[in-house]
């Protein structure tokens, strides 16, 4: 399944760096846009939560949601690429 990862980290001094290794090591990542990422795993939501929750604080924002074939938007060819080849793993 592909899921889309969204944040926003909103203390002073956040650790990026610890964050974006989690995330990597969820699956297959795609990381184009500052606070967003696409991950290609067999992971749930949730399990990709447990994951990142540890790098979180309290006052941070996320939203891990399964991608749908139905998208679209304005992104370089190699983005679209991407994605296009994982559309058989997406949601209908």
């Amino acid at each position: 399944m592909i899921y889309s990862i969204n944040y926003d980290l909103n203390s002073p001094g956040q650790n990026y760096g610890e964050l974006h290794e989690a995330i990597k090591s969820c699956g297959a990542w795609w990381h184009y846009l500052d606070s967003h990422w696409l991950v290609d795993t067999n992971l749930t939501a949730k399990g990709i939560w447990d994951k990142l929750s540890p790098h979180a604080d309290t006052n941070d924002s996320f939203l891990i949601i399964g991608v749908s074939r139905d998208y679209s938007g304005w992104l370089p060819q190699k983005a679209w690429d991407w994605i296009n080849s994982r559309t058989n793993k997406m949601a209908a």
